[in-house]
């Protein structure tokens, strides 16, 4: 093989009074000899790592994670609009019995009053038990956004050190081959 064609380069040649230096005919000719160089082409391909398996699952349970608080959380949100609704029914049910009141005997009013003042009380009672769950769900929420972030980082950190290794590996490569 020649320069420019496959694998191996030879320089220096039978020519008389020189040989081929640098590629320039023509030039003095080597006492000591020059080696043939040859070159591995399966090193110049691109290395093929995959990425670890564990990483894509560890996503995949975040996703699944954050898509069941979601639903959660979106549940509770009904939850709490409906028991709103619920509670301006009970208000607009309950002026309209006070305006009635006024009509009606004393002891009537006063014997159903306790009832409502019951269940408004119950309700309020659901409405904070809700509040706070709702509050606990926003922490959770939080949380797994930040740990969200956090492997996000640690991926592309072993990402960007992986992608150093095999760059020194590739200058390592060439420099024990030179």
């Amino acid at each position: 093989g020649g320069i420019g064609g496959g694998g191996n380069f030879v320089l220096g040649g039978p020519r008389p009074g020189g040989g081929i230096i640098g590629g320039f005919p023509g030039g003095p000719a080597l006492s000591a000899g020059i080696h043939e160089v040859t070159i591995d082409h399966s090193l110049l391909e691109p290395i093929k790592l995959d990425i670890d398996p564990e990483i894509h699952k560890v996503r995949t349970e975040e996703r699944e994670q954050i898509k069941t608080l979601n639903n959660k959380f979106a549940t509770f949100i009904d939850k709490v609009r409906f028991l709103e609704q619920q509670n301006k029914v009970l208000e607009t049910k309950w002026a309209l019995l006070q305006e009635q009141g006024g009509q009606t005997t004393g002891s009537r009013r006063d014997a159903i009053e306790p009832l409502f003042d019951v269940y408004i009380n119950n309700l309020r009672h659901q409405l904070d038990s809700l509040n706070n769950d709702r509050n606990r769900l926003d922490g959770e929420l939080t949380n797994m956004q930040d740990l969200v972030e956090e492997f996000k980082q640690k991926y592309e950190d072993e990402i960007n050190k992986r992608t150093a290794a095999e760059n020194e590996f590739v200058v390592l490569k060439k420099d024990v081959d030179a």
